[in-house]
């Protein structure tokens, strides 16, 4: 075990993080150039322009995992806030019902107690500026992983010589296009048709 490596147990997150990227980013490298000698296996077909490739799926995934990290600081902060409501909440029911209820019409009374402090308490906490701060972070990281899995997704593509995700979802598109063209025609046709049998 290097020396390096020990410091990173008793390190901080961050730097734990930043040790393992420029890990990475250095095998990544080794490979790069191991690639673009003659006599390398990966010198050869879609091996070599994946391994030409590795090191951009590597800063994805290094960037992947920055991004999975804060992802889940604000997923964690999103069901926190949603239990410290519940419980406010219940608490809020406990105080005002503290007996059980007898008959039919107490039960009735208690649903609508507990509804409405429910719903006051999480349209309350819906509208807070907190809740729709973390919310916005939340729903813009799982945006951003989408987009490095997609990143990732296109240049294993691209080393295999296939087309991109971008260039499939167009020819769907195209195909689209073309049937509600062609339906077009032939449902002219058919009226055509009708007007002359006439």
């Amino acid at each position: 075990m290097t020396s390096n490596s020990s410091k990173t147990y008793g390190a901080e997150p961050m730097e734990t993080t930043e040790y393992y990227k420029h890990l990475s980013l250095f095998w990544t490298d080794i490979i790069h150039l191991m690639s673009s000698k003659p006599q390398a296996l990966t010198s050869i077909g879609p091996m070599r322009a994946f391994a030409a490739n590795s090191k951009k799926i590597s800063v994805e995934l290094i960037e992947i995992n920055e991004k999975l990290f804060e992802f889940n600081q604000h997923l964690t902060e999103y069901f926190k806030q949603l239990s410290d409501t519940w419980g406010i909440a219940q608490k809020k029911v406990n105080q005002k019902v503290p007996e059980i209820p007898q008959d039919i019409e107490q039960i009735e009374a208690v649903k609508r107690i507990w509804i409405d402090i429910f719903d006051n308490d999480f349209t309350e906490l819906f509208d807070s500026e907190k809740f729709g701060n973390n919310y916005g972070k939340l729903v813009s990281k799982e945006l951003e992983l989408t987009k490095h899995w997609n990143n990732i997704i296109n240049v294993i593509l691209q080393s295999v010589n296939l087309p991109s995700k971008e260039e499939i979802d167009e020819v769907y598109k195209e195909i689209h296009s073309l049937k509600k063209r062609v339906s077009k025609l032939e449902l002219e046709l058919k009226k055509e048709k009708r007007k002359n049998a006439k």
